[in-house]
């Protein structure tokens, strides 16, 4: 980034300066972010999706959106108060829509999955390694990016292992003896 006397400033990132993460304009991250708004609340129309798209500095065309709803397999379904809303299949093959889980249910979810399939966890810095059966990796992952600890930045998966980021520069190994806790107590 360059400033107005045409100087490199790299220090502040667009989430510290209050404005939140910066989301790329590309078709990936505008599915990405709708899928994300879609698991997070309820949404009735491509309206309201549009202007939760725009808060966060994704403008769209509605025929934009109603292509992308399409292509990311989105339906209406009735959630539990009875109302339409848009779902979208879930990852790890289980393709029928859901309506969004509630906090509970998403932390639930991520000790039960931690209880199954986390092998072991190993800190270093901000970082930290988990290991997962084959194959298992990814879906840990999401179970663990749904849930949207604050304390994690990000994850990584490959097939057997996930790298998690924590935002403290210190924090892995809280992070890793939190989930360790979380997989002890499921089992």
């Amino acid at each position: 980034m360059t400033d107005a006397q045409g100087t490199e400033n790299w220090g502040a990132s667009q989430t510290e300066s209050g404005g939140g993460p910066s989301v790329p304009q590309t078709r990936t991250a505008r599915h990405r972010r709708i899928v994300d708004i879609l698991n997070r609340q309820p949404v009735r129309s491509q309206s309201q999706l549009a202007k939760l798209l725009a808060d966060d500095g994704l403008s769209v065309t509605q025929a934009t959106l109603s292509r992308d709803l399409d292509e990311l397999g989105a339906v209406k379904i009735r959630n539990t108060g009875g109302e339409l809303i848009y779902a979208v299949p879930s990852e790890g093959g289980f393709r029928i829509p859901q309506a969004p889980l509630g906090e509970s249910a998403k932390e639930e979810r991520m000790r039960r999955l931690s209880g199954e399939l986390l092998i072991s966890a190993e800190a270093s810095a901000n970082l930290v390694v988990l290991r997962t059966p084959p194959g298992a990796a990814q879906f840990l992952a999401s179970a663990i990016d749904q849930a949207e600890l604050r304390a994690i930045l990000g994850t990584i998966a490959g097939d057997d292992t996930l790298l998690l980021i924590s935002r403290d520069p210190a924090g892995g190994q809280a992070l890793a003896d939190h989930l360790l806790r979380l997989a002890q107590r499921a089992r």
